[in-house]
Formats: C-alpha cells, structure tokens, sequence
C-alpha cells in the first residue's frame, strides 16, 4: 500500500461518522497536500536519493564524527578510520621524535593519501584544518598579557610571547611534510587540488591560508632562480610551456618555436624545489615600436625582427603555472627582473611595455551599456542611434551593432563608443579600492599605466569573446614605477592623457 493510500484510508476511518461528503472530502485534500509537502522536502529527497547535497542539515565537525561510532552515508571516513587518520597526522609532529621520524611519518601519510579517494583526501583536509588550530585559552591569555604590557618596557617580550601562542601546530605539520624529497610538491598539489571546495567549503580556510602563508615565505622571490627558457632548453620544459599558457593559446611546435625565435625573449621563475616547474613565465617580443596586434606577435611565417634596430620590450603573455600558489605573488619581482636582464643584453631598448587582453570588458559592458549611454550628449547619442537604426539607441541596439565588431569601419559611431567604453572600464572602474579588470590590477598593482587602447587587437575567436577584440598595452615607465603605485593607493587610476580623454 502506497503512503498516499495509507493515510487517506487512515483518515476515513477516525473522521466523525456525521462529517458531511464535501467536508470529507476537504479533509483528505488537505492530507494529501501535507503528503506532498513532506515528500519534497529535502530530509525526505536525501532518503529517496541518497544524496548527500540534498540534506537539510549541516554536515558534522570533525570533532562530532571523531566522538560518534556510526558515519552518516555522506562521510567517507569512519568514525573509526577518522580517529586513525587523525592519530597519524599528531604523530608527525610528535615533540618527542625526531625531525628524521617525523619525516617518515609524514612520508608514510603522504603515500595513504595518494592512494585515497577525493572524498578521503576532502576527510584528511578537514583534520588539518579543525584538528591543529592554535590553543585558544592560550591566545587569549597571551593577548591580555600583551594588551596589559603596551606603553611598558615589557610590550616586546609580551609581543612575541603572543605571536608564539598564535602559532599553530597545523605549520608544524606542514613543515614535516615539506622536509621530504618531493613534499613542497605535493603540498602545492594538495593546496592546488582544495581550490574549487573552498567557495562551498569555509572549514577548509583555515588550512589553505596556512599553507598560502607558508608558501609565501617558501617561495619567496629571494630564493627564485630567474631562467631563460629557448629552443635548446628540454622538451619536457617546453611543453610545459604548451601546457601552461593561459593567454594565447599555443597550436603546435611551429608555434612554440617561434614564439622562442631570435628576436623573442622567454624567461621563468624557478624554485629549487621544483627544479623543472616553471612557477610563472613571461613571453618577450623584441620589436621597433609599440605593437598594437598580438597577430604579427603570433606569425610563424614572418621574419624575426633584426635585433640591431629594436627599441621595444612587448610583454605579450604571462602565466603562472601552479594554482596551489595562488596568492604568491612573482609578477612584479619578475617583470623586473627581465627589464633588467634585456637592459644588460641590448642597451638601445628603451620602451617596456605589454600588449594585454581585457578578458572583462564584453560580460562587464553587457550589465553597464544602459549607464554608459546616458553619459553621452545629445549629438553622439544621435549618431549613434542612426547607425543602429533606432533612436534613441538602447543597450539592446548597440550591443547587438557590436555584435560583429570587426566589421565596423574606423568612423563607426558604434566603435567609437566601444572604445569609449573600454577607456571607462579600464581607467575609472574599481572594486574594493583597485581596478574591476583582473589583467589591469595585476599590471597596475606592479607600477604600470594604462598607455593605449588597440581596436582589433585580438581579432581570435577568444579575443572578440572577451572585449570585442580590443587589447590594451600596459606601459612600465621604470622611472614612475613609485609614483603609479601610489596613485593608484590613494584612488586613482594611472593612465595616458589619451586614455583620460577617452573616457565617458
């Protein structure tokens, strides 16, 4: 017998005997109606489904599931094989071995975990993050002591007694791990593979800034080894290369090559650790004057550039290659690290400068063109609505005209709003006190201005995607490198005269 069936028979039997037929009736509707209610709520989905995203409760703490006997159908660990896991991770950093058997306890839970499944590793995270957090009484005494000993001769000694309390054993644990051959590695792996649950996940924060912090340290630019990367560098280096790219993609070995002809520069961070990782790499072209399209950059067939009359370093791409380092920063140290190198190598360069995409321009100009057109005058609103063949123009006309930008000839009043528009975008919008686009903020936050806009620099697929196949080149004044950090602290967007004049 269906529940449906169950309780409609069940409420016929205790109705009163004179309940009249519409009253029974309404009675029964609205039991079947409370049928529906508690089938699809979600307790009642994850019994039907299994599903553990369809639960209704919150998943349990660690310290829950290590004090329970029973697992719920979502967790991966046992309760029992929770505990083991944990007791394996506390002997690492057991005060009473030494740093060799640390090691090889670490050696032997960085084999478990290899071999475990994603829902296990998610498990062994989530000990790290909630099961080596610094001992709290112990924090909050020492900031007492230390808010009690400000303006005293003992506020340094109450000072570092309060850092040392902060310090939790989750970094002595990592520190056991990276000791092993192979374990800054795996570390950067892990952190690597945590990204996409962080969002959905916030008990894993606490371990991946840790690890963002001990990484920073790690991996700071003084213990990097700037290299150059050419055709005669191992294939397995150049293919990380392929591999990595994140700005223009790379078709095939033609392309590869070219890209590290003679006339082209391309240098990586290293680390000793990850001796044959590229950490972030630069692409160099070595040409006459400011580019304004990648195409030429990207030609295999055109002719290397004689060297003797360049006067122009193009920064055509950068990528970093490890996304479990994320939040290290090396741009700027190697941006500048190469300026320097290419100065000693050909003294007559003079202009440093990139050619860059605007990956945000087209999603950001699809929510804003309603703003942008009500900052135009009268006349250019006119014109613009007679070459989208509707006035007054609306977003929906003008974003559809720029649908095919490549088509659009130089007097087009829809290209000129477009650039217009870019301008706006670049130069004047922020988030959170920096620059909305995430190239303009990487570049800008190193000490770059914003120098020029270039219609159909990107005339690709992926480009015309982007910014209607607009690029924008970046230049770095070595001089007002200082200067641009400061105003962009304090507000303000650094950009060409050019820039500020095309702006809505």
């Amino acid at each position: 017998m269906s529940q449906d069936s169950w309780i409609t028979r069940s409420v016929a039997r205790w109705k009163p005997k004179n309940l009249k037929p519409n009253e029974a009736v309404a009675l029964i509707n609205l039991a079947q109606e409370a049928i529906k209610k508690v089938a699809n709520s979600p307790r009642n989905a994850e019994q039907k489904t299994g599903l553990p995203g369809l639960k209704a409760v919150a998943p349990r703490t660690t310290r829950e599931r290590l004090q329970a006997t029973l697992a719920q159908k979502s967790e991966a660990l046992s309760p029992r094989a929770l505990r083991r896991v944990l007791q394996e991770l506390q002997a690492v950093i057991d005060g009473r071995i030494s740093e060799v058997e640390g090691g090889r306890r670490a050696a032997t839970l960085t084999a478990w975990y290899m071999g475990a499944t994603a829902a296990r590793r998610h498990d062994m995270w989530l000990l790290m993050s909630e099961q080596f957090m610094a001992d709290a009484p112990k924090v909050k005494a020492a900031q007492a002591l230390y808010a009690a000993a400000l303006g005293t001769p003992d506020e340094a000694a109450a000072e570092v007694q309060f850092r040392r309390a902060t310090v939790s054993p989750r970094r002595r644990l990592l520190q056991r791990f990276s000791a092993n051959p192979g374990g800054v590695a795996f570390l950067v792996g892990v952190r690597a593979e945590m990204q996409p649950y962080l969002k959905t996940d916030k008990r894993l924060m606490a371990l991946d800034v840790e690890m963002e912090y001990m990484f920073s340290t790690w991996f700071d630019v003084g213990f990097l080894d700037l290299r150059r990367i050419s055709w005669d560098s191992p294939a397995s280096l150049i293919e990380k290369l392929i591999k990595y790219e994140a700005v223009h993609d790379i078709k095939s070995w033609a392309d590869v090559k070219n890209r590290l002809d003679s006339d082209r520069r391309c240098y990586g961070f290293f680390h000793p650790r990850l001796p044959e990782e590229p950490l972030i790499f630069v692409e160099v072209a070595l040409v006459d004057a400011l580019s304004d399209c990648i195409t030429p950059l990207l030609d295999e067939s055109a002719d290397a550039v004689d060297l003797n009359t360049a006067t122009t370093a193009i920064f055509y791409s950068i990528s970093n290659t490890q996304e479990g380092l994320r939040g290290v920063s090396f741009g700027d140290s190697l941006i500048k690290r190469v300026v320097e190198t290419l100065k000693a190598e050909f003294p007559k360069l003079k202009t440093f400068a990139t050619l860059s995409p605007i990956p945000g321009l087209r999603s950001w100009l699809g929510k804003n063109m309603p703003a942008m057109l009500d900052k135009l005058d009268e006349r250019a609103l006119q014109e613009l609505g007679r070459a989208v063949g509707f006035e007054p123009p609306t977003a929906t006309h003008v974003l559809g005209a720029a649908d095919q930008p490549l088509q659009l000839d130089a007097q087009s009043p829809v290209r000129r709003v477009l650039m217009q528009c870019a301008a706006q975008y670049l130069a004047k919008e922020m988030q959170n006190d920096k620059p909305l686009d995430p190239v303009a903020r990487f570049h800008l936050g190193n000490g770059a201005r914003i120098e020029r806009l270039n219609w159909a620099g990107d005339p690709s697929a992926k480009g015309l995607k982007q910014s209607y196949g607009v690029m924008v080149n970046y230049l770095y004044d070595l001089q007002r490198l200082d200067k641009n950090r400061t105003l962009l602290a304090k507000g303000k967007i650094p950009a060409s005269r050019g820039i500020e004049d095309a702006c809505l």
